[in-house]
Order: C-alpha cells, then structure tokens, then sequence
C-alpha cells in the first residue's frame, strides 16, 4: 500500500477517521493468494498435468513452497531476479510461484531468443539464478560465455524433452528435482507491499535492444482475476498451454487457471497433432494463441483432427485476427474469444465481450464484431481513442486516433529506462502504439500500428484491412501488408504472402481478388510470395518486410 494512501483517500472525514488500513482490513494483493487458496480447497485435485505426471493441487502447492526455498539457499535475495529459459513445463509454471515467495523477482525468457539476447537480459536484470531446460544447455554454454560472470544454475530435466547434452557439474548445475528435493517448503509469505515487482518480461527487441516490462504483484492478481472472468474459467475449466508462459506470463493464466482452481495441461511445444490429442485426452476447454496458432489447428493435417465433445474456447490476440481464421476455428467446433493488450499490460486487458444479439446477426456483420479488441476486462479502468494533442475522439467509429488506457493493470516501467517509461505513461495514459476507432458501443477496433499505415497519395491505408481481405483468398496461408516508397504516389501497399502446401496463385490473381473486395487506392500495387518473417514470439517482424520493400526491383 503506498504510504500516502490515507493522506489521499481524505482519512479526516467522518467515516475515515480513526479507521486507518491495518493489518486486519488490508492485505496485500498478490497471485500467491491464489495457490495457497487452491490447496486448501482442492488439495487432491489435480492441478497439473504433464505427460504421464499429475500434481494435485496439494503437491504443486509444495513444490512452489521448496523451490522458494531452494532459491533463496541458492543466493536469491529479495528483489532480486531469477530467470527462466525453457519451454511450457511444470518447472516454469511453478517458477511463478517459487520466485515470488522467495522475495524475488521473476524473469520468464524465450527459448527462442539467440544467446546475445538472453546474456543481455540476464545482464540487465542482474539475474542471480537461472534455470534452464536441458534442451536449451547448448546456448546457455554460449550464454555464459557472453555473461562472464557467476549465476546459479539449475537444470530441467524434463523427461518428455528431447535428446539433450548436460552441463553437467562442471559447471555447476544441479537438477531441477534434486534442487526441490534437497530443500524445505517455505511458508506462505505474501510480499511487503503489493507494489512490490513480481516480474520483468522483455519485449521482442526487433528493432534495437528489448525493453524490460516491469510488472508488481497488485497488477498479476487483477490482471489474473479480469481474465478469469473474461475467459469464463471455472474449477471444472481444463486449460492447454499452447501459449508460451514466457509471454507475458502466459497472458496471466499460468495464475488465472489457479486463481479458478482449474487444471493446467502442459505441453513442450504447440503442434497439430499434440493439441488434438491433448483436447480429446483431458477434455480441454481453453486454450490461447496468437491467430498464427488459430492458422496452423485450422490447417493441420486430417489425419490430425479429431472431433471436441464439447466447444472449446480459444482466445486470440497479440494481432487481429482475420475472418477466415475466425470461420475456420468455428468450423472445427472451437469458439473464439479475441482479446487485446501488450506485455506492459500483463497480455490482454481488453476482451470483445460477447453479446448475445451478434447472434442473430448476418454472419459478415457478426464476424467484423468479433475481431473487434473490444471493452476493458472489469479489473483495467480506462479505454480511450486520443487524437495528438491528447484529446478524447467521441465514440463515432470514424476517428482514428492512439489507443491509450490506464488502471491497475499497467507496469510499474521499464527497467532503468526513465525516458522510455516518462513517454509511455505521457498525459495520465499508457500509450499502446496503437492506432485505432472507438464505435458507438464503445468497443474499440485497432485499425493499425501507427508506424504501420500506409499513406498513399494523401490516402491512409491500414494493413490490416489489406490484409484481412488477402487472408480470405483460398490459397493464402499468411500475409502482411508494409508501405513501398514510389515516387508518385509517396508510398504504396506492398503485400508480402506465404500460400497454403499444394496451393498455387500468381501476383494477378491476388490482385483480382483484392480489386473486387476493396476500394482500388487500398489494393497492394506490388504482391511478393515467400515465408514472412517473424520474431521470437510469432509477430511478423514488418520492419525487415519495410527494408525489403524498399530494394524491390520494379
């Protein structure tokens, strides 16, 4: 609690007076909570599964409990970092809990980060401890090599990994169980001050170094609630971990499923084949993805496919998602939730809330609703669409201006970068980069990145509208949409497409379909066929797309 609450909240008034917080009415809020919640409630449910291991909710709870403990015993001091290299496995979903209960402070890493990038962050966190899965021991040799300082290391031997060499104890790693084994569980602890960082979650680093996302235990226990209630989990809710829990700390599930009592069901890596038989297996009912995980269940192979007893709910963000994706996954029995958010806001904190009249909708009207990023989750206070001067834009649907919000569940900054945080949280708003409309219903709809529109002879064009047109050409797997620079018009579309196996198109036939489905001013001038680009979290990394559209041959 902030030490000028009382002061604030007007404590002279009638009702106030003499009726401070204490430690009877106020507790700091904190993910915790949840776990220490779940095993008592259901302590011989299980909590998690992996492959052939189940945890009840008992076990896991003493899991997180010994390697708080075996942290701290291994020089992790409080407010300081401990890192995570590895894939959706039990250690680091219970690192999300361990960490913090050991006064720590919790740094999730991509495995598919190069070793320049990891040392970096693990530099620049001043990270104590790491622990990596096996699978991941060759580039942490380079990893070390760049660091050139100690770090405590500890390695996941997972038996569901992959052949793997070992650090082995040369270098000082212990196993992961026989770091557990060796320690007692640690009682329940909550942290001093909910603001108290729980985490430090690196951006994608496309262009430059990443950014440092620094998040408290305040906005890890709202953020979870809001999507509890937004994904609609329950105690009976099984949840799939195709996302990556190193992404903005699994969109917040890896405690939101916690928080609902619900089960966790990891897996290594999100492939076709594993997701179906894993849905039929333990009768998933949720899941999350960015739309290129949507594409590639809507395109696994048949002899893949099985058919849901029940629907499953899929939540999508991190780009819009194209109709066709949304009519593919419908196809297949899924349900499909579109959410909104950044990892400066703990994943998504906005939801396009269904509502039960889209039903009755013709279905082009039904499915522009749902691609929609929607209202605010019930824990993120503000949404808004400004213009430059940083006035409000009415809800008209026309006014495209930055999307911006604010609320608790915003960072605390970006680590040792006073500059960057200042211009982010510039007049009162967190500042998305987002370029967006507000609709009358007060949904907002992202039209595009700002640095994303195309401004073709005066004309903007959002790539995203290009785009969501070219997805529903039969043969188009995947496509992006960046400006060329061209001497008349100032800038043109250029659209860059990846087409589905065994399916063929040329430039003209893409254009056709294109010129028949929009104004022509938005119709790419020039169509190149490749595979696109992306970052270590499956963004398409448009900034190189941009460079190659600039040195395109006319």
């Amino acid at each position: 609690m902030p030490e000028d609450f009382v002061r604030k909240s007007g404590a002279e008034g009638l009702f106030e007076r003499d009726l401070a917080p204490n430690a009877v009415n106020h507790v700091p809020l904190s993910p915790l909570s949840f776990l220490k919640r779940a095993s008592l409630v259901w302590p011989e449910k299980i909590a998690v599964i992996d492959g052939r291991r189940r945890f009840p909710y008992r076990e896991f709870a003493l899991r997180c409990r010994r390697l708080a403990t075996a942290l701290s015993g291994a020089g992790l001091n409080h407010g300081e970092a401990a890192a995570v290299l590895a894939p959706n496995v039990p250690a680091l979903l219970e690192a999300h809990y361990g960490v913090p209960l050991a006064g720590g402070v919790l740094a999730p890493i991509n495995i598919l980060l190069d070793a320049a990038s990891i040392a970096f962050i693990l530099d620049h966190a001043a990270c104590k401890v790491l622990i990596f899965d096996r699978a991941q021991a060759e580039k942490v040799r380079e990893v070390l090599n760049r660091l050139g300082r100690p770090i405590a290391l500890v390695e996941i031997a997972d038996p569901t990994a992959p052949e793997a060499d070992s650090l082995g104890a040369p270098m000082g790693a212990i196993e992961y169980e026989d770091f557990l084994a060796a320690a007692e569980p640690m009682a329940w602890t909550l942290p001093r001050n909910e603001w108290q960082a729980i985490g430090v979650n690196y951006t994608s680093g496309t262009t430059g170094d990443p950014k440092g996302v620094v998040c408290h235990h305040r906005g890890a226990y709202l953020g979870a609630l809001g999507n509890v209630i937004g994904f609609h989990l329950r105690p009976e809710s099984v949840y799939l971990w195709t996302l990556p829990m190193f992404h903005c700390n699994g969109w917040t599930c890896t405690w939101a499923v916690t928080a609902a009592g619900a089960t966790h069901v990891c897996l290594r890596k999100a492939e076709p084949g594993a997701i179906f038989a894993a849905i039929a297996e333990h009768d998933v009912t949720h899941l999350c993805g960015a739309p290129i995980v949507l594409n590639m269940i809507i395109h696994a192979p048949a002899e893949f496919r099985r058919p849901l007893a029940s629907g499953v709910l899929v939540v999508t963000g991190g780009a819009s998602p194209p109709s066709a994706v949304i009519t593919g996954m419908e196809a297949l029995g899924f349900r499909v939730l579109h959410a909104y958010g950044l990892t400066e806001t703990y994943g998504p904190s906005v939801v396009c809330q269904w509502q039960a009249e889209w039903a009755d909708l013709p279905e082009a009207e039904r499915l522009a609703r749902q691609a929609r990023q929607g209202v605010s989750t019930p824990t993120m206070e503000d949404l808004a669409v400004i213009g430059p001067e940083g006035e409000e834009f009415p809800p008209d649907a026309a006014r495209m201006g930055e999307i911006v919000t604010r609320g608790n569940v915003v960072m605390k900054g970006y680590l040792k970068n006073p500059e960057a945080t200042r211009a982010a949280f510039a007049g009162g708003w967190f500042h998305t980069g987002d370029l967006g409309v507000m609709h009358p219903d007060h949904y907002v709809e992202v039209k595009d990145r700002a640095k994303d529109i195309v401004i073709s002879g005066g004309e903007n064009i959002a790539s995203i509208e290009v785009e969501d047109v070219l997805y529903r050409h039969p043969a188009v797997l995947a496509a992006a949409v960046v400006a060329r620079p061209d001497e008349i018009w100032g800038e043109t579309p250029c659209a860059f497409v990846t087409l589905k196996e065994g399916r063929a198109a040329n430039a003209e036939e893409i254009l056709g379909f294109c010129r028949a489905r929009m104004a022509h001013f938005k119709v790419p001038k020039t169509v190149v066929f490749g595979e696109l680009p992306r970052t270590a979290t499956g963004k398409i990394q448009k900034h190189l797309l941009r460079e190659r559209a600039k040195h395109l041959r006319t």
